[in-house]
C-alpha cells in the first residue's frame, strides 16, 4: 500500500494548475447515460473515483473513450441496467446512475453505496423523490430496485440539503413527463456545472443556481460538449498549503467566485492573494492569524475544506474553533494532527485548537480523502519526517497531489 513521506519546513514557490472538479465530473459523466448521441467533456480529473466511475458505466455499456483530461461517453448501446456492489462499495458517488438509467429505460437495480466513513449519507432523500415521480422501489439483497414506465413530473421537497439527491432527480426529472419542482435543492456550484451540460443537452430547467430547480421533461436529451467546472476543494487546499508552509504560489485554472468564502477566511489567516482572471497568486510570510468557522451548505463555509483549515489553524498565532454540521464523523484527523503535536480537543461537532509554536513529524494514518490532505499540509508544515498511510483516499479526490507539490518545492515522495 503507498505511503506519502515529506520532510516539512519548505516554503512553496512556484506554479500549480488546479484540476477540473471531482464533485462535478462524477454527475456529468453519469448524465451520459441520458442520451444516445456523444458527450464530450474537457477537464475531466485524473482520479481514482473518476476512473472507478467510467468503469462502472462501461459495464452498463456505455462506450467510453479517454484521451488524458478529455473523455467522450455514447450511451447508443446501453444493455445493462445494474451497478454492482463491487464498484459501488467504494464509492458514494455512483448511486448518481439512479435516475438517469431509471428515467432513461424504465429501470436500474443499484447496489447501497459505499465511499468514506465520514458519517451517515443515507439515500433516502433520493428515493423519496423518485417514488413521488411515480416510481416503484424495493430494497433487498443489498440493492435497490426502481421501476417505472415513465416517471412523472412532481413536486418534489426533501427533507435536507442534498447534493447528490438534488443531482441524481435534477437527472431524472429532465426525461420525466411534465413539470418538476425541486424544492431545498442543493445549491452547490458542481450541481450548476451539472444543470449547465444539461440544458447543453437540451433539458429545460430554470432556477439554475437557486435552491427552487423547475424542470420541463423532454423526450429526449441529444449530445453536447462540456468543460468540467474547476475544483474549488483543490484549489483552496493549494492555498492552505501555502499558509502553512509561507512561500509564494501561482494557482491557474480557478475560479475564486465559487469559493469566497474560503478565500474570505485565507485573507483572515494573512494570506496575500492577487486575483486575476482564472488565476490566484498566493503569498505568506510569518505565521498564520487564526480564524474560527462553522461548516454548513453552499454557499457557507463547506465540509470538505474544514481539515485542511484545521491544519493552517493548529500553528496560528492563538486558539481556534471549528464547529462541523455536515458530517458526524469528520474529526478523525484530530488524533493524527495531535500525534504531530497539535493541540486539539473536542467536544460534540466542534473542535477547540490551541495554536502551537511548531508541529513534529511523524508516523501518522489518512483516515477519508479531505483528512489525508489536512496530514499532507500538517507534514509540510511540521519538523522533521511525517509519513502518511492509507493514501488511496487521498488518490480518490487529488490529481497526483504530490507530483504538483514538489514541482513547488514540497520535500514529499511517494514510496510505493
Amino acid at each position: 500500500m503507498d505511503k506519502l513521506q515529506i520532510v516539512g519546513g519548505k516554503r512553496l514557490n512556484g506554479e500549480i494548475a488546479v484540476s477540473g472538479a471531482k464533485n462535478a465530473a462524477l454527475p456529468i459523466l453519469c448524465a451520459g447515460l441520458l442520451t444516445a448521441g456523444d458527450v464530450e467533456l474537457s477537464n475531466v480529473p485524473r482520479l481514482h473515483d473518476v476512473r472507478t466511475m467510467l468503469k462502472l458505466l462501461e459495464q452498463t455499456g456505455l462506450k467510453v473513450t479517454q484521451e488524458d483530461e478529455r473523455v467522450t461517453l455514447n450511451g447508443a448501446h446501453i444493455d445493462t441496467l445494474v451497478a454492482p456492489y463491487e464498484l459501488v462499495k467504494t464509492m458514494r458517488a455512483s448511486i448518481l446512475v439512479l435516475g438517469p438509467l431509471l428515467a432513461r429505460f424504465g429501470e436500474a437495480r443499484v447496489s447501497l453505496p459505499g465511499g468514506c466513513a465520514i458519517g451517515s449519507r443515507p439515500v433516502d432523500q433520493h428515493i423519496k423523490g423518485l417514488r413521488a415521480m411515480g416510481a416503484e422501489i424495493t430494497i433487498e439483497g443489498g440493492y435497490i430496485h426502481a421501476r417505472a414506465d415513465k416517471l412523472k413530473g412532481a413536486r418534489i421537497r426533501t427533507d435536507m440539503i442534498t447534493v447528490t439527491g438534488t443531482e441524481n432527480l435534477l437527472m431524472a426529472a429532465t426525461l420525466a413527463e411534465g413539470e418538476t419542482v425541486l424544492e431545498n435543492a442543493a445549491r452547490e456550484p458542481e450541481v450548476t456545472d451539472l444543470a449547465k451540460l444539461l440544458v447543453a443537452m437540451g433539458a429545460k430547467i430554470e432556477g439554475i443556481g437557486t435552491d427552487r430547480l423547475v424542470i420541463q421533461g423532454v423526450p429526449e436529451l441529444h449530445g453536447a460538449r462540456h468543460a468540467v467546472i474547476s475544483d474549488r476543494i483543490e484549489a483552496a487546499t493549494f492555498l492552505c498549503a501555502v499558509a502553512a508552509t509561507g512561500g509564494d504560489i501561482l494557482l491557474t485554472n480557478t475560479r475564486t467566485d465559487i469559493f469566497d468564502v474560503a478565500i474570505d477566511k485565507l485573507n483572515e489567516m494573512g494570506l496575500q492573494l492577487t486575483v486575476s482572471g482564472d488565476t490566484i497568486r498566493a503569498r505568506m510570510d510569518g505565521r498564520p492569524t487564526p480564524v474560527s468557522f462553522r461548516t454548513t451548505e453552499y454557499p457557507g463555509f463547506p465540509t470538505d475544506m474544514q481539515a485542511q483549515f484545521m491544519a493552517v489553524n493548529t500553528i496560528a498565532s492563538g486558539p481556534s474553533r471549528v464547529t462541523e454540521t455536515i458530517f458526524e464523523n469528520r474529526f478523525m484527523h484530530v488524533q493524527e494532527m495531535n500525534r504531530l503535536g497539535a493541540q486539539i480537543s473536542t467536544e460534540g461537532n466542534t473542535a477547540f485548537i490551541k495554536g502551537v509554536d511548531r508541529l513534529v513529524g511523524a508516523p501518522v494514518m489518512a483516515t477519508d480523502l479531505r483528512a489525508s490532505a489536512s496530514l499532507v499540509i500538517a507534514g509540510m508544515a511540521a519538523e522533521g519526517t511525517t509519513l502518511i498511510d492509507r493514501i488511496y483516499h487521498l488518490d480518490r479526490g487529488y490529481d497526483r497531489m504530490e507530483v504538483k507539490l514538489s514541482a513547488v518545492g514540497a520535500d514529499i515522495v511517494r514510496i510505493k
